[in-house]
């Protein structure tokens, strides 16, 4: 006889930036201020960002670097970046984020379940997302855990993904992810998973190529994971 459902193994994907915490205002100001301590422009504003949301750590400071017209070196982007992961980290450490509302409670209960396998999946470096993660409370000690430093194509590349399944023992296809941003609902897909859009940071309409969008991770529960990777 074959499998069943209730035999078969599920993975849980969580993103962190936008997913797991409201980390977008620490990110922008913690890169404003290496805008004005490296390079003496000022100025510049959280929108300033949007172009690189989701993609990593330079290319995030290279499209407030477009924005203002800055051209930068590869050793620029190297020390900025640096000095932002500096400047974030200091803050969290100052004011920890609460994790976003239903997260905890979707992960404890994923935890629970014997058919159940979660992993964390950031474009962010370990150390920022560590103190993101230890802040919030997350149990990430019991997911597998993947970083930008782990691969070398950012979002909307699939890679990311592709090694969060690879390190739960899971084929994509019977995974979903869960994202707030476009590059990251295209690299869900083109790791062939399915993938939740919650609209913490990009709205419904930007969203659409996701499986599922909502507005809160309250609205998502195991059965609905299931169906979804099932086709239902």
């Amino acid at each position: 006889m074959g499998a069943t459902i209730l035999d078969k193994l599920y993975g849980l994907i969580f993103d962190v930036d936008g997913v797991i915490a409201d980390t977008e205002p620490p990110t922008a100001e913690a890169t404003i201020k290496v805008f004005e301590d490296l390079f003496g422009i000022k100025g510049v504003k959280r929108r300033d960002f949007e172009a690189g949301l989701g993609c990593g750590a330079e290319a995030y400071v290279k499209a407030a670097a477009n924005v203002h017209g800055l051209e930068l070196t590869d050793e620029q982007v190297a020390q900025a970046t640096k000095m932002r992961e500096q400047n974030f980290i200091r803050l969290l450490l100052q004011s920890p984020l609460p994790a976003f509302e239903g997260v905890l409670e979707l992960m404890h209960k994923a935890l629970e379940q014997p058919n159940f396998r979660l992993a964390i999946a950031t474009s962010s470096s370990r150390e920022m997302s560590e103190v993101i993660l230890k802040g919030a409370g997350i149990p990430y000690d019991k997911m597998a855990y993947v970083t930008g430093s782990d691969v070398k194509n950012k979002k909307p590349h699939p890679e990311i993904f592709l090694l969060a399944a690879e390190r739960m023992g899971i084929p994509p296809a019977d995974c979903a992810v869960i994202e707030d941003t476009v590059d990251g609902v295209r690299a869900a897909k083109a790791a062939h998973a399915k993938c939740i859009a919650v609209t913490n940071t990009a709205t419904a309409e930007k969203l659409a190529e996701a499986d599922l969008v909502c507005d809160s991770l309250q609205r998502i529960d195991l059965e609905t994971i299931i169906k979804l990777v099932e086709g239902k």
